[in-house]
This record gives structure tokens, C-alpha cells and sequence, in this order.
């Protein structure tokens, strides 16, 4: 049931937010390649460490979101690499065509929709955006989580604000734009219509704020900083123990009751704590009363006593426990270099896909500067070496 291996995605790709998305879709079985400059190329293959001394533009970073892809260096803007997309997109029937450049670059680099529907009419044209297609300004995640709100809701009460842990703007925006692409799929097979799909990754990160602008627009309430805790659930948040720390999350009054009925919690077993707004009244002794317990028992003990009365929690597991987690463990993802032998290991999916399974969660090696220019203009587009060797010469690859 491999029914994304005819589908073939040309990106012009750089940062995260893109080679994201593209690599989900690479998940998918689908065929990715990837363009870049063919002088500057993706920023990212420059950060983190090398991969092997002497290499250069396979940095660690760039590994984690782009295996499973070609790459292809093409300078758009010489009109020998436009001409060269014409054919990419013409006679490798590309079906979905995708682009984080700024929206003032699309027509001068030949990316824009008309002309590339012009070539393909059922062309799938997909353009990431900081700010909507009407904008040039620059945004890179950070800028998006200031902006669109995240930071004001992350970090503690009265102090700095702070970005998540992940790049929400990037990933949320890749995830967005993923759905979109499979919409846009769909309409296609059903219709033989294409898309122009534009995506502003400010519209996907305030699409996050579900609560926070109903209860400030509507209820008139101010959403904040609150650390660990949530700002309408008691008790929940982040408590010590012997030996570590533990999350407790008490979803509502029963489950509180079920909690304050354990011996150890006895002194919780009041009347102002048996609804939620009382415990919220409160949350500050709440929580100390809570960690004065917790403080006294191990983490695992402390665990299996919540997972036997219903009530959720978790140790704070650091991102090695996470990967030895029987839930992730036997879900990581791998892919080999098979120049060096080199092993990479990858986060999961969002969730398995038949392409991974048949290949047992492997992919193919991130690409390469450049890696695929030959295999992809000589057998693919008929170009001679000697004309491969002058479009190098010349700057267009």
C-alpha cells in the first residue's frame, strides 16, 4: 500500500519550518528533493559539529530533519537554472512544489504559481511565509514565538519570558502545512485540480492560542506566565522527591478525592479542597503540602501509587530516558551512510506510515551538498557530463 511512492516533492528548502515538512512527507515514501544554492546553500548544514573532519556542510544539526531526501544544487537566479527547474518540474512530473523564500524572490527566481502551473497545471504549489504572502519580513522561530504570544505564556509568574523547549512556530507551521498537502492531494484525485496553498507560520502560531484569546477577548481574564502549574486545574505541576521530580496532573474533583484519600495525602482531605476553584484558590499551600510528601518518597514509588489510583503522572524523564522508553525505543527511526557506515538514529514519527514499516524504519542518508546533481540532470534529464561539468563551471549548479 505504497500510494505515495508516485508522488515527487521539489523544495527550496532552508532552515527548519520546510525541510520539516518535507521530511514528514519523505515518512510518507514520497520523493523528496531538495534545492539549494548552489554557493550558499542551506545555513543549517553549517551548525552543530561536523559529521567527518574535512566534510563540510554535514553538520549534526542539518541530520535530524533530512534523511529520506535528494539534493540538488540549482541557481534559480541565472536563467540556464531556470530553465533547469522547467524540466525538473515538467518531465519529473513533480507533483508538489514547495518554497520558504521571501514572496518578493518568487517571481524573479521562476517559483512562482503561474509560471510553474503554466508547465504542470495540476501542480500542487505550496509557499511558507513568516507573515502571509503579502510580506517580506524576516522570521525565524524565536521571533514568531515572541510575537505570536508563546513567550508570554512560558517561563515562570514575574519572571523572563522564555521559548519552548522545541521550535513550535517551525514544527506547528510543518504540521499545518502537512494536512494542507494532504487536502490538497485529495481535491486533486478527486477533481485533477491543483492548489496554490500559502501558509503564514504567525497564523499557525497564534492558531495555538485557543484559550488564552477566548478567556482574554471574551471573559476578559489575563493569561499569563504560571511556571508548572495550569491556570484553571489543581493540582498540577511539577513536585520534588527523594530522588528526582515528578509531574502530577489531577484532571478533576473525583480524582482529587480518590488523591486525598491516600494516607500520605490525609491533610489534603478538606472542604474548601473538594472543588477545583477552591484548590485553585489555594494552589500555593496546596502544592507546598503536596511536596512535603512527595519530597519523602522515590520517584518510581511515588509513580506506580498514582498509576494504581487513576490519577496521571510521570517522572521528568531527560531525552536519553525518553529513547529507552518502551513506547519509543522499538519506534526510533535510523538511516546509514553508506560511504562510512555511519549510524544515525532519528526521533519517531507522529505516527508510523506503510513506508516505514516495509523498511523497517530506515531511511535513506541525509544528502550530500549537491549529492543527486548527476543521477538527477544526467539520467534523468539526459544532460552529457561535458554539459554537467559547464553548468558547475558556470555557477548554475
Amino acid at each position: 500500500m505504497d500510494i505515495f511512492k508516485n508522488i515527487t516533492i521539489l523544495s527550496l528548502e532552508q532552515a527548519t519550518v520546510l525541510p520539516y515538512l518535507s521530511y514528514r512527507l519523505a515518512m510518507d515514501g514520497c520523493r523528496v528533493i531538495r534545492l539549494e544554492h548552489p554557493v550558499f546553500g542551506d545555513p543549517n548544514r553549517l551548525v552543530g559539529d561536523p559529521f567527518l573532519e574535512g566534510e563540510e556542510r554535514m553538520n549534526s544539526y542539518f541530520m535530524a530533519i533530512n534523511s529520506g531526501k535528494e539534493a540538488l544544487t540549482l541557481n534559480l537566479g541565472d536563467p540556464k537554472g531556470q530553465e533547469i527547474l522547467t524540466r525538473l518540474v515538467s518531465e519529473l512530473k513533480v507533483d508538489v512544489f514547495a518554497t520558504n523564500q521571501l514572496p518578493k524572490n518568487y517571481k524573479k527566481l521562476g517559483i512562482d504559481y503561474d509560471s510553474l502551473k503554466a508547465l504542470k497545471e495540476d501542480i500542487i504549489w505550496v509557499g511558507i511565509t513568516g507573515f502571509g504572502p503579502e510580506s517580506n519580513e524576516a522570521a525565524y522561530d524565536p521571533i514568531l514565538q515572541a510575537r505570536g504570544g508563546l513567550m508570554e505564556l512560558t517561563g515562570e509568574p514575574g519572571s523572563t519570558p522564555q521559548v519552548t523547549g522545541i521550535p513550535l512556530p517551525d514544527m506547528g507551521t510543518s504540521e499545518h502545512t502537512y494536512g494542507l498537502i494532504m487536502k490538497a492531494l485529495f481535491v486533486r484525485a478527486m477533481t485533477g485540480k491543483g492548489s496554490r496553498i500559502n501558509v503564514s507560520m504567525f497564523e499557525s502560531t497564534t492558531s495555538w492560542l485557543t484559550v488564552p484569546v477566548t478567556m482574554t477577548r471574551t471573559f476578559g481574564k489575563k493569561i499569563s506566565r504560571r511556571g508548572n502549574t495550569h491556570e484553571f486545574f489543581a493540582p498540577v505541576s511539577v513536585y520534588p522527591t527523594r530522588d528526582g521530580y515528578v509531574y502530577i496532573a489531577v484532571g478533576n474533583d473525583k480524582q482529587f478525592g480518590v488523591f486525598s484519600s491516600l494516607p500520605e495525602f490525609s491533610l489534603l482531605a478538606r472542604e474548601e479542597y473538594k472543588k477545583n476553584a477552591g484548590r485553585i484558590a489555594d494552589v500555593r499551600n496546596l502544592n507546598q503540602a503536596i511536596s512535603d510528601v512527595t519530597r519523602t518518597m522515590t520517584t518510581d514509588s511515588f509513580v506506580e501509587k498514582m498509576n494504581q489510583i487513576g490519577v496521571a503522572a510521570s517522572k521528568i524523564s531527560t531525552i536519553a530516558e525518553v529513547m529507552e522508553d518502551p513506547l519509543v525505543s522499538d519506534k526510533l527511526l535510523s538511516a546509514r551512510d553508506e560511504r562510512t557506515g555511519f549510524e544515525l538514529t532519528l526521533a519517531p514519527a507522529p505516527a508510523s506510515t506503510p513506508f516505514l514499516e516495509a523498511n523497517h524504519r530506515r531511511l535513506s542518508f541525509p544528502p550530500r551538498f549537491g549529492e543527486h546533481n548527476e543521477a538527477i540532470l544526467g539520467k534523468e534529464l539526459g544532460m552529457s557530463s561535458g554539459e554537467i561539468a559547464e553548468l558547475k563551471a558556470g555557477g548554475v549548479i
